[in-house]
């Protein structure tokens, strides 16, 4: 009987264990797929945040700001940015309604364009 309690402990062990690591590994492309998003263009930057005008997100005004953590669950993001830059935000869902809004909970962060830069402008 301690036995088979043994052998069931490890089977419960290992199972969280793959549950734990299949959470954490998402894909990029599965929260693409999967979770809800914002565009803007980044305005401002900061050491663990950026600044974003929304650019056409249902429900707020074009230019509305927004900081956005970067704090990212996808270490596939990018995470350096220029000011210029047109960016889109994949994120729980919740905004803060604070001055100015806030999205702290982030999973994705991919570049759309580039913003003007003097070097993409030579040769």
């Amino acid at each position: 009987m301690r036995k088979h309690n043994i052998v069931l402990a490890g089977m419960v062990f290992l199972l969280i264990c793959g549950l734990v690591l299949a959470g954490c590994g998402r894909t990029m492309n599965s929260i693409i797929k999967n979770e809800p998003s914002v565009t803007g263009i980044v305005k401002e930057i900061y050491t663990n945040s950026i600044l974003i005008g929304f650019e056409q997100v249902q429900g707020y005004p074009d230019g509305a700001e927004c900081v956005v953590s970067l704090e990212v669950e996808n270490k596939d993001s990018v995470t350096h940015f220029s000011v210029g830059d047109k960016v889109t935000v994949f994120y729980n869902g919740m905004i803060a309604e604070s001055a100015p809004m806030q999205i702290n909970t982030v999973y994705a962060i991919t570049l759309l364009e580039p913003s003007a830069r003097s070097e993409n402008n030579k040769g």
